[in-house]
């Protein structure tokens, strides 16, 4: 992962805003350590603050065409890159940069190859021809990407806020799956599968071997790297699943670069279900495991950092990312500069505990097709920026553009959760391969815990003490005069959010957050599918424990279900 920074239609001494532009690209170096990149056109600037991971000795950015007509800066990595250079046979590649394609792509196709790419990316295009420029995001928004104006008709583009929010009145998240084009002026969508229409409800056949080689290909093409890499392992299905598939195709390889050997990290308290949990999954899947402890002392000295870099406050985030964050800071001193995550399993098969109150499945798919377009807003810039803030890049096999295709194509009535069947039971089922188990079945069927809880309890039992004693009754009461926007609600929220002021604040800044308090468990939907949720204040999924108990209390097929064999429905054992 890379920062990028563009500054484009400079009006007054183009020349003179060098300096500035070096200095706020600087601020992006966390992202990209490892080599500094600036292209000045005429009144326009790129800059890349580069993190290597393919092509380390010559893939520096920013990156042309043939005449150098065309640059380009990126942050992300395009997996289908070889494939597309066959398709560009005509042109001639400077260097082996997976993302130099894009560049060739557009001298090839003109602004409409975006859909071409097979990857994560965020990018700004300059065509010096006509000074024109285009910008992008990937489908999901697993890279970051924010856009701002300045004063002197200036358009910014910057990986982080932190990068333009002091130069620019006005500033605003990217949207995913988006172009925006100088000569045709604003932004419109690329990314146009058939989910993204919520009122097309899918009706495709589950053929569980269909969805698990999806996701296998996922995993695999995920592996491409020229450095060292491993897994972020809670011991919890979707990161045991990644782990899993990916030590199966290192085992089986060739050409494992870095050994046959994967390497797995985990983090938590003293004690903590996750510590367990990813100790047991490792040692059944024979990785090279790297297990680091924190305490809540260290997580709380940590929160300042962390808010500056994710750019956020909000509750449930902030929480999720501080044992990433620093998590990410120890890999990095292991000399790793990539990892799998798991992130995009729960908002795709409706994995959240009030899924389970879902009331038909026409509802179902279309909180599923919500939860998807919000991710850029929530876990993927969790994963993105908690990780990036040590130079670490995280690959998400989950949000692969294919994989959620086929997932999202299959009869939401699958995932729905019945007496029977536990959440995500149609991807667990997927792996449930009798011959050759690609997991206990304990730990495939191991019912969900939100990553902030898995890392110890007394985490968040800690940050509410912590912010109890920073925060007064009076200044919650009047919180709604000193934060009139995005009101904060409990005194945790309302401490992250006078330290993302400090660091941000400007109005703008505060509205690329999303709005209301954030209670993972009590969304809007989740309280009109059932009005109990709505006394749930806080969004550790502890809250919701009862749903576990009142889902299974009822069902007499219950150890049936932990094993996989639900009544009624054929288990997978290819």
């Amino acid at each position: 992962m890379c920062g990028i920074l563009a500054v484009l239609g400079i009006a007054e001494n183009p020349q003179g805003k060098r300096t500035r532009v070096v200095e706020l690209s600087r601020r992006l170096r966390h992202r990209g350590p490892d080599w500094s990149g600036l292209y000045c056109h005429q009144n326009c600037y790129l800059a890349h603050e580069r993190l290597a991971i393919i092509d380390p000795t010559s893939g520096d950015q920013p990156l042309f065409n043939e005449d150098k007509t065309i640059a380009v800066t990126v942050n992300g990595e395009i997996y289908n890159h070889k494939e597309l250079r066959e398709r560009l046979k005509s042109h001639v590649f400077r260097t082996g940069s997976d993302c130099e394609v894009i560049a060739h792509l557009y001298e090839e196709y003109g602004e409409d190859f975006v859909d071409l790419l097979d990857g994560m990316f965020s990018f700004v295009l300059l065509d010096t021809r006509d000074n024109s420029f285009i910008a992008a995001r990937d489908a999901i928004g697993i890279t970051p990407l924010y856009m701002g104006w300045g004063l002197d008709g200036s358009t910014w583009f910057a990986s982080e806020m932190k990068a333009l929010s002091d130069d620019c009145e006005r500033f605003t998240p990217f949207l995913p799956g988006h172009i925006y084009s100088s000569k045709k002026g604003g932004l419109r969508r690329w990314y146009n599968p058939p989910w993204y229409t919520e009122d097309i409800i899918p009706s495709g056949p589950y053929d569980p071997l269909v969805l698990r080689k999806a996701f296998e290909k996922a995993v695999v093409k995920r592996l491409m790297t020229d450095v060292p890499f491993g897994v972020l392992l809670s011991g919890g299905l979707d990161s045991s699943l990644v782990a899993s598939v990916a030590s199966r195709y290192l085992e089986n390889s060739q050409a494992a670069q870095w050994g046959t050997q994967l390497h797995s990290f985990c983090i938590g308290l003293e004690g903590s279900p996750d510590l367990k949990a990813a100790r047991e999954v490792a040692d059944y899947l024979h990785t090279r495991h790297h297990e680091f402890h924190f305490s809540v002392q260290e997580g709380i000295d940590a929160l300042e950092e962390v808010i500056y870099h994710l750019e956020t406050y909000d509750v449930t985030t902030i929480r999720a990312s501080t044992p990433m964050f620093l998590m990410s800071r120890k890999i990095r001193s292991l000399g790793v500069k990539m990892v799998l995550s798991g992130e995009g399993s729960d908002e795709i098969f409706g994995g959240y505990l009030y899924f389970h109150k879902a009331p038909n499945k026409v509802e179902f798919h279309q909180e599923t097709c919500r939860k998807i377009k919000a991710l850029h807003l929530y876990d993927c810039l969790r994963a993105n920026k908690a990780t990036c803030a040590w130079g670490v890049e995280a690959r998400v096999p989950f949000l692969d553009k294919e994989f959620i295709n086929v997932a999202m194509g299959i009869d939401p009535q699958w995932k729905m959760i019945k007496p029977g069947r536990i959440e995500k039971w149609i991807l667990r089922n997927a792996f449930d391969d009798e011959q050759a188990p690609y997991l206990p079945k304990h730990i495939l069927y191991r019912q969900k815990e939100q990553f902030s809880d898995g890392v110890g309890y007394s985490w968040i039992d800690g940050l509410k003490e912590y912010a109890n004693q920073q925060v007064t009754d009076a200044m919650l009461t009047n919180a709604n005069f000193v934060y009139p926007e995005n009101t904060p609600t409990t005194k945790e929220g309302y401490y992250y959010r006078t330290i993302f002021e400090r660091f941000f604040p400007k109005n703008a800044a505060r509205s690329t957050v999303p709005g209301g308090p954030s209670v993972a468990c009590s969304t809007a939907k989740a309280v009109e599918w059932d009005a109990a949720w709505s006394k749930n204040l806080d969004p550790s999924g502890r809250a919701a424990l009862g749903v576990h108990i009142a889902s299974y209390d009822d069902n007499d097929d219950d150890a049936k279900t932990q094993s996989g064999e639900v009544p009624g429905i054929t288990k997978n054992s290819s």
